[in-house]
């Protein structure tokens, strides 16, 4: 019988699989490898004996007739006392596991408390209308975000016993007024971290040192919550969330849901006869593609959703998909549409419903359907463009079939050596452990500031430094005292000023004061971008997108933080031009391999945006812009190799080629580091040199883009090995003659992408390879 089944629901994904592939020309098949994932039976289990019947009734008058037994194991560890995370699937019943615990004792004890903690407003509004529908007596839920009402908050600090905010307000709005909230956190007894594997990099810090304050603020008042996380599935989840809280978790990572069957498919969109930088042939865009793709899931009465990068993106996804459908049935582009932050509630609601009862067949969306919104029994997701994780990959994938029905998953590659490597690797998709969760609450740029908030809350004594660093956070502290921001006193380090430092803590990771995007005309600000940044992304000429819409940079001041811009939708795109250069401050570590040499280490990267190209969406360059801003350094963590010159003659790398080559290797590896440590390309940087001044041999550098680090290059340097055979095998199965974005070049080199070395790389990383084995 489940042989049966399961013969059913493959054929199911595979016909939706050959309906996409029909309008392909014989011979020009975009898809380079398809499997199919088999379906998975829940294993079901008895509600736990000291759940409170009140809450086991209203489960079952919601249609929960037994929990699975991972949901059981994760409420049971927590109800006994111990910190735990549940790291499972998509639709594997996360809220329930905590749910249980949290609302039995809030039954049980009338003072008691809890909190919930979602990295976004949208999700925790979810969670809190999904607990108001089990409608429990004696349970007093509340939000308390930017979004609540000032005269509803009081209510909330006086009468909620279970309160749903996000990490941004309890950093600015809770632990700095906690006195307000003694009777909070008197009977504090859980602390739930929902979808904890968002928190990574920089922002992962400071959410890392922000759960310090968190829990020293708690035992001031003589708690100590037991926490629950929620994860989608990570490596080594136990050890993530002890990074993330500072204390040992436990983890339950078995995942005993049911889940339907999948096709995944993998698909590279075909070459263009159009050329790009340097003459590189260009790709049919991931966008275009997946709009093709949705419009024939579409015809043939799919619920889909793709899932695109940005904003911007799903709507054009959105406006291509309708434009195909327009061309067939007059009546189906109307069952297509967007969906993306920025809607108002109720819009988002009306499309999640839509979408459910099938009115919508068809959602160009941003990750915002990624997390929490529960939207079950679509046939089909499109995935346009590596999300950054495979976390995420998979829990978009994991949209598909949340029903128990059977689905199709296509990942459609964008034209950059990442996306290239994993349509040609499938195994690196399909059969490899999802990442680890990258942070660093010892970057000093984000310890001080943290420190400075902790001492503000109440005066940081010795014997809490542990929890912060221990000597490095000492060290810290001394360096806020002689920056007379703390006083050191014989009972500890006290806040110094009248004014709390929250504020100018940014805990989303770009830190202090921001520049202002203006509209000119209006006066009215669009948005923010961090200033180490902003000479890349709103210089002058620069085309900066806001909702969907597009404007053009007039000025760019650093001194006043403002950046004054027109509205203007060009039909080109621009990309600045910079010199960088990158100083050895010190290594941290090193090891020799016979003419090879590894290193990781603090850097400082000065660079200076000398200009600007317009290039149209095709790819094709219109003109170069010259520009003249200040120059800007960056102090970060970087990891680099260096090899010796006569390896490389001896490999046949002439020494004309040697920057070409190293050029090449260093695009290739930014491009494939978001394999191994959970960042954006975006959030990392690099620089080659065939002489380099600190190692006097061809190096290749690749840096964290943040002060201070994010733990990215340090994650590269102990995945090396692994990084490079991907870097090279990403080189090596790209079908361009000389180097394109699929394998080499780089939508964010500064230098036009001249030169470049594609076949030298190859032979730059074998030498390393080689020596490194």
């Amino acid at each position: 019988m489940v042989c049966a089944k399961l013969g059913l629901v493959v054929d199911q994904g595979r016909r939706l699989l050959d309906r996409v592939l029909a309008g392909v020309p014989a011979g020009e098949s975009p898809l380079t490898h398809a499997r199919d994932l088999p379906l998975r039976q829940a294993d079901h289990v008895e509600w736990p004996a000291w759940t409170a019947p009140p809450v086991v009734e209203a489960f079952v008058g919601t249609g929960v007739r037994e929990p699975w037994r991972h949901q059981v194991e994760a409420a049971s560890l927590a109800w006994s006392g111990q910190h735990v995370v549940l790291a499972t699937g998509t639709a594997s019943g996360k809220s329930l596991a905590y749910q249980l615990p949290v609302l039995s004792t809030l039954l049980a004890d009338t003072r008691a408390t809890a909190l919930y903690l979602s990295p976004t407003k949208a999700l925790g509004a979810d969670q809190l209308r999904s607990l108001g529908e089990l409608g429990i007596e004696g349970v007093r839920a509340s939000a308390y975000d930017g979004d609540t009402p000032m005269a509803e908050r009081d209510w909330v600090k006086a009468h909620a016993n279970w309160v749903f905010t996000n990490p941004d307000m309890l950093h600015r709005g809770i632990l700095p007024q906690h006195p307000k909230w003694l009777r909070f956190f008197r009977r504090l007894k859980y602390v739930v971290i929902d979808e904890c594997h968002s928190y990574r990099g920089v922002f992962g810090s400071h959410v890392a040192l922000l759960m310090r304050r968190l829990r020293r603020v708690a035992r001031k008042y003589g708690a100590d919550p037991v926490f629950v996380l929620a994860s989608a599935t990570v490596a080594d989840p136990s050890g993530s969330a002890e990074r993330l809280l500072g204390v040992p978790v436990s983890a339950v990572v078995n995942d005993f849901s049911p889940r339907a069957s999948r096709t995944v498919a993998l698909w590279e969109p075909p070459l263009t006869s159009l050329e790009g930088e340097n003459g590189a042939p260009v790709r049919r865009s991931a966008g275009a593609e997946t709009s093709r793709i949705l419009a024939d899931l579409v015809v043939e009465g799919a619920r889909s959703l793709a899932f695109v990068r940005s904003r911007r993106g799903a709507e054009l996804t959105a406006i291509g998909t309708r434009r195909i459908l327009s061309e067939v049935d007059s009546e189906l582009p109307s069952r297509v549409a967007a969906y993306r932050g920025g809607f108002l509630p109720e819009e988002r609601r009306a499309l999640e419903k839509a979408l459910t009862t099938g009115d919508l067949l068809g959602v160009a969306t941003t990750n915002a359907l990624e997390l929490g919104v529960d939207i079950a029994g679509l046939d089909a997701v499109v995935v346009a463009g590596f999300p950054g994780t495979l976390a995420s990959f998979w829990q978009q994938a994991g949209r598909a079939g949340r029903s128990g029905d059977s689905a199709l998953v296509v990942f459609v590659a964008r034209d950059d050596p990442l996306d290239t490597y994993l349509v040609h690797n499938p195994s690196a998709v399909l059969d490899r452990p999802v990442e680890a969760t990258v942070l660093d609450p010892l970057n000093p740029y984000v310890l001080g500031p943290q420190l400075a908030c902790a001492a503000s809350e109440m005066p940081l004594t010795q014997s809490c430094l542990d929890d912060f660093g221990g000597p490095l956070a000492q060290s810290v502290l001394e360096e806020l005292v002689a920056e007379k921001l703390l006083r050191k006193r014989p009972a500890g380090w006290y806040w110094a000023s009248h004014d709390r430092p929250h504020a100018g803590v940014d805990i989303r990771g770009s830190g202090g004061e921001q520049v202002a995007v203006v509209e000119a005309d209006s006066g009215r600000m669009l948005g923010t971008v961090d200033p180490g940044s902003a000479c890349w992304q709103v210089h002058p000429g620069a085309v900066y997108l806001h909702q969907g819409r597009a404007y053009v940079v007039d000025e760019l001041d650093l001194d006043s933080g403002l950046a004054m811009v027109h509205r203007e939708d060009p039909e080109w795109t621009t990309q600045p031009r910079d010199c960088v250069d990158i100083t050895v401050v010190r290594e941290v570590e090193r090891a020799e391999f016979d003419g090879v040499s590894v290193s990781l280490g603090e850097v400082e990267v000065t660079t200076q945006v000398v200009g600007y190209l317009r290039r149209l969406p095709s790819g094709v360059v219109l003109d170069q812009i010259p520009l003249n801003l200040p120059e800007q350094t960056l102090r970060t963590r970087a990891v680099w190799y260096s090899v010796d010159e006569s390896l490389l003659f001896d490999a046949g790398v002439e020494a004309k080629r040697i920057p070409g080559a190293l050029h090449a290797a260093e695009h290739a590896a930014i491009g494939l580091l978001p394999l191994f440590a959970t960042c954006d390309r975006w959030d990392i940087g690099g620089v080659s040199t065939a002489a380099h001044p600190d190692t006097g041999m061809p190096t290749v550098f690749v840096h964290d883009g943040h002060p201070g680090g994010a733990g990215f290059a340090d994650r590269g340097h102990s995945a090396l090995r692994a990084w490079l055979t991907a870097t090279r095998a990403a080189i090596s199965a790209c079908s361009c003659p000389m180097g394109c974005p699929s394998c080499v070049q780089s939508p964010k080199c500064g230098n036009g992408n001249d030169p470049l070395d594609k076949a030298g790389a190859v032979l730059v990383l074998d030498v390393v390879l080689g020596k490194i084995a």
